[in-house]
């Protein structure tokens, strides 16, 4: 179900959602910035980054396409590799944790609806299954190996310098590669892939 067909269906399911799917994108950078600060980085903190105030990280297009399309962005955290004590084991964990805190959410919500709690409350099982799949799309685009997606500094962590070197070098083209691929339908196997992954352990753990 679409967002906006969802706000013309329930509207109040829309009201509920969006605040949801917005800290979801919040909840995912502030990952970055904790896991950052806990290998030695304290860029974040300082900015005042790592806090769940929506202020300080909603971006005003990211936002807008999460009440159009129901998927959007926040303003990315600010990390300095370089302060981290492993630098490689660093940006590994701190690229992988914007993801796993969209996998978590996804987890949760799924539990809650399997746990029938708020069967009587409606749209509530609705809410929490878009909930749910945005948050694995999030943590599935993630995971792509394209800059400047998470899974692409991932991927920097295992291999040589100078693969990093040349990853690097693609990342003020990355969105627009990243883009042409999606209109092209290109990275939808490739989202499905990962998808069907994250699905498989969440199942697994529920």
């Amino acid at each position: 179900m679409g967002l906006m067909n969802l706000l013309f269906k329930d509207p109040g399911a829309f009201i509920v959602l969006v605040p949801l799917l917005l800290y979801s994108v919040i909840i995912h950078e502030v990952a970055h910035g904790w896991v950052a600060e806990k290998m030695g980085d304290p860029t974040a903190r300082m900015l005042g980054r790592i806090t769940l105030n929506p202020m300080k990280h909603l971006d005003p297009i990211g936002s807008l396409m999460v009440l159009i399309f129901g998927f959007g962005w926040a303003k990315p955290v600010p990390v300095n590799f370089s302060n981290l004590r492993d630098y490689r084991k660093g940006m590994i964990l701190v690229s992988s944790a914007g993801i796993i805190a969209n996998i978590i959410v996804a987890f949760f919500a799924l539990l809650i609806i399997q746990m029938n709690i708020f069967s009587p409350w409606g749209s509530m099982p609705v809410i929490l299954a878009v909930l749910a799949q945005i948050n694995i799309i999030l943590a599935a685009l993630n995971l792509i190996p394209i800059p400047p997606l998470d899974g692409s500094k991932i991927l920097m962590g295992f291999v040589s310098n100078r693969m990093q070197y040349q990853l690097m070098q693609l990342e003020p083209y990355g969105m627009f590669i990243i883009i042409g691929l999606l209109v092209f339908g290109l990275l939808t196997p490739l989202i499905i892939f990962f998808q069907r992954i994250i699905v498989g352990i969440i199942a697994l753990i529920l």
